[in-house]
Parts: C-alpha cells; structure tokens; sequence
C-alpha cells in the first residue's frame, strides 16, 4: 500500500484548508490517425483539470474532464472561496462554491470546476479521518458493475470488434459502441460487434444526439430487431425532451433510452425526471457538482423510482456511485480509463465486471505520478 495509511486517524476538527493547487494535462488520443469520433463531435485529445487541497498535513485530489479554461475558472473563483475555511463539510463549501459562481456562470465551465473541488474535498476529509471514501460516504453497495464503452465511429472495423469483444472476454457482460455519425453504415458496425461477441453480453448504442426525433426511432427498432441492443443513449439531443420521451414511449419496450451526461445542475435531472424523459437516469461525478452533486441526483432518482447510471471517471465513480441506492452501472470509457491509469496509481480494473473500491487505501486511494503527468503539463506548476 502506498501514500498515507488507511488505518484509524486523528479525530477531525476545524482544520483549515491551507492551500489550493490547480493543474491541468492533455492526453492525446490513441484513435486511427490521433482521432476518435462519435456522432457529433471528433477530438484529438483529452484534458484532465486536477485539483489538490490541502489542511492538516493531507491533500485531496479531484479532477473533471474539460477545457484547460475550467482550471483558470477554478483559481479565479473557487481557490477563494475555500482557501481558510473548514475542510470538515465539503457540502457546505460545495454551497458557497455554487453561490460564488451565480453571476459567471453556473452549468457548464462553472459545474465542472466545481465537481472538481468538491471531488478534492471529500477525498481531503476521508484522508484526514484515514479512511477509504466508500467508508465515509452513505454507501449502499460495496461495488460498481460496469460497461465497456469505446467503439467510436472511425474505428476501423477490426479495431472495433477487438476492443468491444475484449471487454466481454474480460467477463464484463455489457458493451457499448458510438453510432449515428453516418448511420448507413451502423448496420454493418452492430453485426461485426455481435459476431466478436457473441449472443450473451449486451450492446449499448450511443447516439450522442445526432438523430432526429423520426430517424432516432426508425433506428431504436432496428437496433432492437435486428442486433437486440438494450440501450440508446442519447439519440437526440438531451436538450429535446419532448423528443426523448416520444422515443421512450414509442420505441422497443426492451430497449431504454438514457441520457443525464450533460446535466450540470439538479433541475437539469428533474426536467428529465418529469414524463419521465428516460428509463435510466445518467450523471457524470465530474460534471454535475461532484461527489456532493451525485448525492442529491441519487435521491431525486430514488424519488422518481427512476436507476441512476454513472457516466465515465471510473476513478472518483467506483466510490461516489456505491452511495447510489437504484444504482444501474457505470461507462467504463476507453478514454478515461487510459488517462487515469496513466495520471495516477491507484486506480482499479474490473473483476467479475465490477468495479470494488479499494479499502486498503485513503480517500479515493489515487497517488499522482508526477513524472509521467508532466510532459502532459498544459497548466500550472507543481510545488513540492
């Protein structure tokens, strides 16, 4: 075991957080010719915002996925904020975050910069108590199932059948594929998977809302029809309610629509609660409020008799989602995988098509390593 110790630590008071230290890294992507596509968007790379606060001789560590601006954002409005204050309640500084943000912008930059913090915070207080995150958190389950999620749209055929069928051989029995960028050729994609796969595991298809209303459902029976897909995710845009819910209505009983990756703050997932708009609730720790975020997502799920599933950061997702009590599962997701594993030690891989916290560690159990982040460096400096 590395870092500080897991056993019994000091009793917490009012400990201060003495410090706030932002970094952010881009990773390029290992897709066909440095890409990787879905239906609405292609990239070359991956940027990581990461968070340490420190009080009482401990850091925590947080981080969310966006644009290097959410690591200015962060320093500009949110260091300030909780820079002399209590480490002991991450939700009450979570609140006074939210406050601060009011006028330069809540949902989107603002989230995320959030989720961020409030990741780092939690993770700082299970430190400073010596305990793993699952063990201070409400937890309802001691593990997270999880899908394979990758198959983007310009993969070659090959390529793709191999990472999807590699995930099944890895005894995770759900597996997911990006479509609908130039659905004439989803067919031929979704019977290349099914073959490599086999008739057991589940596909998932993710449209990342590039239907339209009558050609996401003309889709949503064919993808049942014809290759027993379960889930559609996003296939229109999760701004159209109206149009999820006729999708949810009048496709395939046995095929759910889902979507929630894009919801920043709580009304985002009540307007998707109401009709409702989905079969599955989605959130993304990273994204909407952080650890504190998914806590108050996770009872308006619960209310609603509607699953919560986690989208991506497997890292922070395999602790905040065992607090989840209708947990569904969460996107094991190509990209996130690689730069967690990359960025940090620590981090943990499937068993059994699970994902277990690890117990033995502090917090979220993730050491940065340095070295290799730092030719990633796209901001801030690193203070030993």
């Amino acid at each position: 075991m590395s870092g500080e110790s897991a056993e019994a630590g000091p009793e917490l008071g009012p400990l201060a957080v003495d410090a706030v230290d932002v970094h952010a890294f881009t990773v390029p992507t290992d897709g066909p010719d440095g890409k990787e596509q879905d239906g609405t968007l292609e990239w070359d790379s991956t940027t990581m915002v990461l968070v340490q606060v420190h009080a009482g001789g401990r850091t925590g560590t947080g981080y969310t996925y966006g644009d290097v601006s959410v690591a200015s954002f962060i320093d500009s409005e949110l260091a300030p904020v909780v820079r002399g204050r209590s480490a002991c309640s991450p939700p009450s500084l979570w609140q006074r975050m939210g406050q601060r943000i009011r006028n330069a912008g809540r949902p989107g930059v603002g989230a995320m910069a959030v989720s961020a913090v409030d990741v780092a915070l939690w993770d700082l207080k299970a430190r400073l108590l010596g305990l793993p995150l699952i063990h201070l958190l409400p937890a309802c389950h001691d593990r997270v199932p999880v899908y394979g999620s990758g198959g983007f749209t310009n993969y070659p055929l090959d390529r793709l059948a191999d990472q999807l069928a590699g995930w099944a051989e890895q005894g995770i029995p759900r597996v997911k594929l990006k479509t609908s960028r130039e659905p004439e050729g989803d067919p031929r994609r979704l019977a290349a998977v099914r073959k490599a796969i086999g008739d057991e595991p589940e596909i998932f298809t993710d449209a990342n809302g590039a239907l339209g209303r009558k050609e996401a459902q003309y889709w949503a029976h064919r993808f049942y029809d014809e290759w027993d897909v379960r889930w559609f995710e996003e296939p229109v845009s999760s701004a159209d309610l109206d149009g999820l819910r006729m999708l949810r209505e009048r496709g395939p009983d046995r095929l759910e629509i889902a979507a929630g990756e894009y919801a920043f703050t709580l009304r985002d997932f009540v307007n998707l609660t109401e009709g409702p708009a989905v079969d599955c609730l989605q959130a993304d720790v990273t994204r909407c409020g952080g650890i504190t975020g998914v806590l108050e997502v996770a009872g308006l799920s619960a209310a609603h008799h509607l699953d919560l599933s986690a989208h991506c950061a497997p890292a922070v997702s395999a602790h905040a989602f065992c607090a989840v009590r209708r947990l569904r599962h969460l996107e094991y997701f190509h990209d996130h995988v690689r730069v967690e594993r990359l960025l940090f030690d620590g981090t943990s891989t499937p068993d059994g098509g699970a994902l277990r916290p690890d117990t033995g560690r502090p917090g979220l159990g993730l050491d940065v390593k340095w070295a290799d982040a730092e030719p990633y460096r796209v901001h801030g400096t690193r203070t030993v």
